[in-house]
């Protein structure tokens, strides 16, 4: 399988369990696929055999910017880099879910954090803990609230 083949195959996957966050977060499959992180290890395998096949040929490191470049040169070595930030993405995108689901965090609030999640990663990571952190202080606003009452 070529390099393209095999980006067109990854992207279609986490796209895929993207959707199913978004869309159908309690559905049964997208717990099955997505949120037991199935989906994440297929593509954190499909990056282990790129790394095992091709790292050990390719020129450059991770000792500077440079090295970094140079080991990118390579392009199933890029595409491993992709394949990792789908994975983690991905990863982290169903931590989100699954946790807002933990704190009862309408799922709607939630949908941005996972567009920038899908989009930009760590800045949806941010945005998903500011959501958090303003859940949780309502949360303790309305527990005070109540207690008072």
């Amino acid at each position: 399988m070529n390099a393209e083949a095999i980006f067109s195959a990854c992207n279609a996957l986490a796209l895929v369990g993207w959707l199913l966050l978004i869309l159908l977060p309690r559905w049964t499959w997208t717990m099955r696929l997505v949120l037991s992180g199935i989906i994440p290890l297929l593509l954190a395998a499909v990056y282990l055999v790129l790394i095992i096949l091709y790292f050990g040929r390719a020129e450059g490191g991770f000792g500077s910017l440079a090295e970094v470049a140079q080991l990118f040169r390579q392009p199933f070595l890029l595409l491993a880099g992709w394949i990792h930030y789908l994975a983690f993405d991905l990863f982290v995108g169903g931590w989100e879910t699954r946790d807002a689901q933990r704190l009862k965090v309408p799922h709607l609030v939630v949908v941005p954090c996972l567009v920038l999640t899908f989009l930009l990663g760590p800045i949806g990571l941010i945005a998903y803990y500011v959501v958090r952190l303003r859940w949780q202080k309502n949360l303790n606003n309305s527990d005070l609230d109540q207690a008072g009452e």
